[in-house]
C-alpha cells in the first residue's frame, strides 16, 4: 500500500482530485489513530485530523516521495501537534481546573476509563518528544518507523521508551504511596 500511496501523494500533488480522494481515505484511520494519542482527547483528535486534512492539499505541492507517505504525513502531524500544544498553553492557564473537573467525572464512568484517563494524565507529564514517541509507538509503529517519523535513529526511539517506561513507573509508585 504504501507505494500507491507515494503514487497518490504524488498525483494529488498535481491536482488530481481523485488520487487526493483516495489517499485521504487510505490514511484517514491512522492519522486520527495518531492524532488522539497525540492529544488525548477525541474532539482535540478531530478537530487536529481536520486541520490536517485541509492543509494538506496545499502541502503535497512540497511532497516529493523521498520518504513513504505516512512518514511524511505524521511528521505533519507531530508538528501541528505540537503547534496546538503551544498555542493552547494560555488556554489551559485560564481554564485551570476545568481538565481536572471532566478527567474525575470520567473516571467515575468505569474502571476502563480511569485506566485510560490516568494513561492520558501521565503522557501530558511527559516532555513533548518522549510523548510523541509514546503516542507513535502505542499506534503500533515499530522503532524504526517511528524514528523515521521523529526524523531521529531507531536507538533514540527505544531510550526514549526506557525513559517512558521509568517515567510511567515512578508516577504510579507515587501516586500509590499518596
Amino acid at each position: 500500500m504504501n507505494a500507491s500511496e507515494t503514487d497518490l501523494a504524488l498525483a494529488a500533488a498535481g491536482g488530481d482530485a481523485a488520487a487526493f480522494s483516495a489517499l485521504l481515505s487510505s490514511c484517514y484511520d491512522g492519522l486520527f489513530r495518531l492524532a488522539f494519542r497525540l492529544t488525548g482527547s477525541q474532539h482535540d483528535a478531530e478537530d487536529l485530523t481536520q486541520d490536517i486534512c485541509a492543509m494538506l492539499p496545499a502541502k503535497l505541492r512540497g511532497y516529493r516521495g523521498d520518504a513513504q507517505f505516512t512518514t511524511w504525513l505524521y511528521r505533519i502531524a507531530v508538528n501541528s501537534a505540537h503547534d496546538r500544544r503551544r498555542k493552547r498553553a494560555s488556554q489551559v492557564r485560564a481554564a485551570a481546573g476545568w481538565g481536572d473537573w471532566e478527567r474525575n467525572r470520567q473516571a467515575a464512568n468505569s474502571e476502563t476509563a480511569a485506566q485510560v484517563d490516568w494513561l492520558i494524565t501521565a503522557m501530558a507529564s511527559l516532555p513533548d518528544d518522549l510523548r510523541d514517541t509514546l503516542a507513535l509507538v502505542l499506534d503500533d509503529m515499530t522503532h524504526r518507523e517511528a524514528a523515521a517519523v521523529l526524523e531521529v535513529s531507531e536507538g533514540t526511539v527505544s531510550w526514549r521508551m526506557s525513559e517512558v517506561r521509568k517515567h510511567l513507573r515512578i508516577l504510579r509508585e507515587t501516586e500509590d504511596q499518596t
